[in-house]
């Protein structure tokens, strides 16, 4: 499939978190998947890790990047590089939604907890 309205892809959500798929193996991908979500104020992913590369390009709001004991603020127009098995936690720090576009070097994403306990998302990835 080369053009997808966007528009009319499934939408899904974690709490805090309004996801939707933008391209993944469903898509005939192979190893890319990418992902637009948006993160209500306040709301944050739960501490995580993925078995690839990923990189955040932050199109509006602020927020945080928690990368184990460190801190990083960012704000719109920001890349988030997070390499592959690095924990990390996405937090919305600002009083508007924080939307995010996310490129995974995978398809599909496994998603860890910081336990090792395997994350089920409720959408294609």
């Amino acid at each position: 499939m080369y053009v997808l309205d966007n528009d009319a892809l499934p939408k899904a959500a974690l709490p805090g978190i309004e996801h939707t798929t933008l391209a993944c193996a469903q898509n005939g991908l192979s190893r890319l998947s990418v992902w637009s979500q948006t993160v209500a104020p306040g709301g944050a992913t739960p501490p995580h890790r993925h078995d690839c590369e990923e990189v955040v390009v932050i199109v509006s709001g602020r927020g945080e990047l928690r990368v184990r004991d460190e801190v990083f603020a960012f704000g719109a127009n920001a890349t988030l590089v997070v390499p592959q098995d690095v924990e990390h936690q996405i937090l919305n720090t600002g009083d508007e939604p924080l939307k995010v576009l996310a490129a995974f070097s995978a398809t599909p994403v496994e998603v860890v907890l910081p336990d090792g306990t395997p994350l089920r998302l409720p959408w294609p990835s």
